[in-house]
């Protein structure tokens, strides 16, 4: 009894730590969006596009509202509501689309959501590009605060930065990550201890946490009130990562994170930004740097910097793993994905996102200049993420989760109600440089909802011209000359004969002994247990149907899935096995389905997406490719 319950106690500190790490870990991975909003938030907000006067009744009612927002759409919203909205341990938009449809089926609402949910990855990509920008431009700014004279200095050093970052991204973050946790418990405990300092200085500013004075805010110049939080929500970018990031932490780890460090600390800085602003309102130009003392200013740019390159990794990784969440599920081509760790699985390396992004990156720097110009930019991205969500929640609650009706309505019309405040406001920066997101968003779903669209067309073309498998080998598997070994033709249709065996009988004139039609399906949910991975059917005559199911959080290997039903399929040595792939040569035509240019853009994804060699992991020296054309 004795030696278990020294068993239990082991079992429960190793938890405990365990979970403490994980917390860590978040605070460097999750937290370094929103974390690094001091920077300029509250800048934007009295001294960005619209300009309001840093008046003690205004700073107190801002500091408010901030406090308010973080309490009820990052605590509340999601740490607390929508990470038990998982996807078997997943987060995200995609993810959550993927719960949706899994669980409700096909429905009057199913296309209004899966349209939603789409536009919603699409913000997604407007926002990894402006964060890694707006972030780092914010911390390398600091050298002006040190000296005016360091200004033009600012844009070189804050590209090198990115090109640097970006440039690192092929050998992995394994190594590096291992240190962002440290480094941003040492920001978010340095961002206190100045908040401390100045509320110590100013203590009044702690009235601000009543709801009373955000009230004020609002009713003695709601114009201004409106306009105002359109910068007042960049305290909370970052609060969809919390979610989308759930699977690498789990929901207790961040929840511990957020309420024991992250959110207290960010708070106590902006009511020490707040307590500054009462004091000295000409602090406005900075208030982020003018928070610290003379002498730590040289360090506080360093770890700023730090912490904004974190962020940016952050963003980056995430645009990794929602691509492949994209592809995976069908909305996008294939890509190459390089596994840069062997031990952790999400650490993964896509090169045409990476320096596709790091291009864009470092356009809006050079073409925007200033943190203030881009954080015009930011906020239309995060907030549409944000409605999106709410109403995909509501689905959640009404439907997967049986909330009284009354209940779940009150709720949702209280987010929704203050995430489409926030959004339209953040619609009066569009001539200033939120069309730019929103450009972004709307080529992303174009070519997401375009690459969708053709491969129905695809395969409803391909399925009109498919032989049934019993004529098949009725008539031809059993007349037709037989060589040795294996041939597994990859079809995406589960049923009949698929035209790339069908070319390959007509060109060649002979079967192999043993033929296999493969077909790699991708499910609603991150991954697939190992023993639901193959499905084996015999067809007759020599031919198997083979069903392989994999996640939209997994890549597929298929040798190695292959192999792993060795029991059920036989050995297949590689010297004597043959993988035949079809590729397509799209042409656009005149048949119904989509208008031409997107056709046309269909076809021009189809040439240039990876291989399914490549995306298959198939072994080189041992594919055959076979091309046809299909016209849509």
């Amino acid at each position: 009894m004795a030696d278990a319950a020294v068993s239990e106690l082991s079992d429960a500190i190793h938890s405990r730590q365990s979970t403490a790490w994980l917390a860590l870990g978040a605070l460097g991975v999750v937290f370094g969006d929103i974390g690094t909003s001091p920077l300029y938030a509250l800048h934007e907000t009295f001294a960005g596009h619209h300009q309001m006067a840093v008046e003690p009744m205004r700073v107190m009612g801002v500091i408010s509202v901030i406090f308010w927002t973080m309490l009820l759409i990052v605590t509340f919203k999601y740490v607390t509501i929508m990470m038990r909205a998982d996807n078997k341990g997943e987060g995200g938009s995609l993810s959550l689309l993927a719960l949706i449809s899994r669980h409700s089926g096909p429905g009057r609402w199913t296309a209004g959501l899966t349209i939603l949910g789409v536009f919603a990855t699409a913000l997604f990509f407007g926002d990894a590009m402006i964060t890694p920008a707006v972030s780092v431009l914010s911390a390398v700014e600091g050298l002006e605060v040190l000296n005016p004279d360091f200004a033009r200095f600012v844009l070189p050093v804050a590209v090198a930065i990115l090109v640097g970052l970006f440039s690192i991204q092929s050998h992995g973050t394994e190594r590096v990550g291992a240190i962002f946790g440290p480094v941003m418990l040492v920001y978010f405990v340095t961002l206190a201890l100045l908040g401390i300092g100045a509320i110590l200085r100013e203590p009044r500013i702690l009235a601000s946490l009543s709801p009373t004075y955000g009230a004020r805010f609002i009713a003695a110049d709601p114009a201004t009130a409106f306009l105002a939080l359109g910068s007042i929500v960049l305290a909370v970018t970052g609060a969809e990562t919390l979610y989308a990031d759930m699977s690498h932490f789990g929901r207790g780890p961040i929840r511990l994170a957020w309420l024991l460090v992250a959110f207290p600390t960010l708070m106590l800085n902006y009511l020490g930004q707040g307590a500054l602003l009462l004091g000295s309102p000409q602090s406005i130009e900075n208030p982020f740097y003018l928070l610290a003392p003379d002498a730590w200013r040289p360090a506080m740019i360093v770890l700023a910097t730090l912490a904004t390159i974190i962020a940016s990794q952050a963003v980056i990784t995430g645009a990794f793993s929602v691509m492949r969440q994209a592809v995976q599920l069908g909305l996008f081509p294939r890509l190459n994905v390089l596994h840069t760790s062997e031990r952790a699985e999400g650490q993964i390396y896509l090169p045409l996102v990476n320096w596709s992004l790091l291009v864009t990156v470092v356009l809006l720097v050079l073409a925007f200049k200033t943190s203030t110009n881009l954080a015009s930019a930011y906020g239309i991205a995060v907030t549409g993420t944000m409605l999106i969500t709410t109403v995909m929640l509501a689905v959640v609650l009404t439907r997967l989760w049986h909330w009284p009706k009354p209940l779940a309505f009150a709720l949702i019309a209280v987010l929704a109600t203050v995430d489409g405040v926030y959004f339209a406001s953040n619609l009066t920066k569009f001539a200033d440089g939120g069309w730019f997101p929103l450009l972004v968003a709307a080529i992303a779903f174009t070519m997401l909802t375009t690459w969708a669209k053709g491969r129905a067309l695809v395969r409803r073309r391909l399925a009109e011209g498919n032989m049934p498998v019993d004529v098949f080998v009725q008539s031809v598997a059993q007349d037709i000359h037989r060589v040795r070994g294996t041939a597994i033709y990859l079809t995406a249709q589960p049923e009949g004969i698929p035209p790339s065996l069908l070319h390959n009988l007509k060109h060649n004139q002979v079967l192999h002994e043993q033929v296999i039609l493969l077909t790699v399906s991708f499910l609603n949910v991150p991954r697939v247990k190992s023993e639901n991975r193959v499905s084996v059917e015999d067809l007759g005559g020599g031919l198997r149907r083979v069903l392989l199911r994999y996640g939209f959080s997994e890549d597929p290997d298929i040798p190695v899935a292959l192999a792993s039903a060795k029991a059920r399929l036989g050995p297949l040595p590689p010297m004597s096995t043959s993988y035949f792939i079809s590729r397509q040569t799209v042409i656009a035509g005149g048949r119904p389905g989509m208008a031409l240019w997107r056709e046309k853009l269909f076809g021009w994804m189809v040439r240039n997406s990876a291989t399914a060699m490549e995306f298959f992991r198939l072994p080189a020296n041992r594919v055959v490719e076979l091309g046809s054309q299909v016209q849509i």
